[in-house]
């Protein structure tokens, strides 16, 4: 889901002097998984002003903690946020999650991580701020002939609906055609349905993860997605939901 760092979320870790605060209720469960992929929703930049408001995100540094804190392995930036301090920000952002040994994708190449001799790949689109083009299912079909199961974080979709678009479908349906093996979907802020295309799912929206959107039951709300593969085919999906009760913090709950 959509892990964002900045604004309310990182004035409240600072105030408490906790960066690991968003993540205290769900580490334990996310640290027990090989891989962790998240969709990260803000530039990571060393001046970051504080800010309560609007819709120019960033995080400090330190709140890389968190995500260390968490065991996560991966994040997608290919999002409507990743640019808000520019080119300039997003490399920034690039080089303190790389001193910290954290892997990013969604740039326009391939990132990959070998587990127990599987070799995930994982890529990510941002098809909100740009349409798709030929150029980006090649580079899925292409991706696909390096890697057992190859992982699709694609940012899409309308804000606040329960439901995917019939372009979403249409996209992931030209995902799985080209090579993905799991396709999931962000930028909606509201959990959307899941669909089984050729036995691969697509998951439209996992919804919030960490976000300062507390207006809302749905905004609250989200999905993680605990994936197993045995020998490069997936063998069992779980789906644990999240709800944030307290300020940007989720913790996991029964449906």
């Amino acid at each position: 889901g959509d892990v964002m760092l900045g604004r309310t979320v990182m004035t409240k870790s600072l105030d408490m002097n906790d960066p690991t605060y968003p993540f205290l209720k769900v580490a334990s469960v996310l640290r027990e998984a090989d891989i962790v992929f998240v969709n990260l929703e803000n530039p990571i930049i060393k001046d970051c002003p504080r800010k309560e408001t609007g819709f120019m995100f960033c995080a400090n540094p330190v709140m890389t903690e968190g995500l260390l804190f968490a065991g996560i392995d991966i994040v997608n930036l290919a999002n409507n946020h990743s640019r808000n301090y520019g080119e300039r920000g997003l490399e920034e952002t690039v080089g303190v999650l790389e001193e910290e040994g954290i892997l990013s994708t969604g740039l326009g190449s391939l990132v990959t991580k070998t587990v127990n001799g599987q070799k995930f790949g994982f890529l990510g689109f941002d098809f909100f701020s740009r349409k798709p083009t030929d150029a980006n299912f090649n580079l899925v079909s292409k991706s696909k002939k390096q890697v057992d199961i190859l992982i699709a974080g694609v940012h899409w979709g309308t804000e606040y609906k329960s439901m995917s678009s019939n372009l979403q479908k249409d996209w992931a349906r030209k995902f799985v055609e080209a090579g993905a093996d799991v396709v999931i979907g962000h930028h909606p802020h509201w959990v959307q349905e899941e669909e089984y295309i050729n036995s691969v799912p697509a998951y439209y929206s996992l919804g919030n993860f960490i976000f300062d959107q507390m207006w809302s039951t749905k905004t609250r709300k989200g999905l993680v997605i605990r994936l197993t593969f045995r020998g490069g085919k997936m063998v069992k999906e779980e789906r644990l939901p999240i709800y944030m009760r307290q300020w940007a913090q989720p913790e996991f709950v029964l449906e």
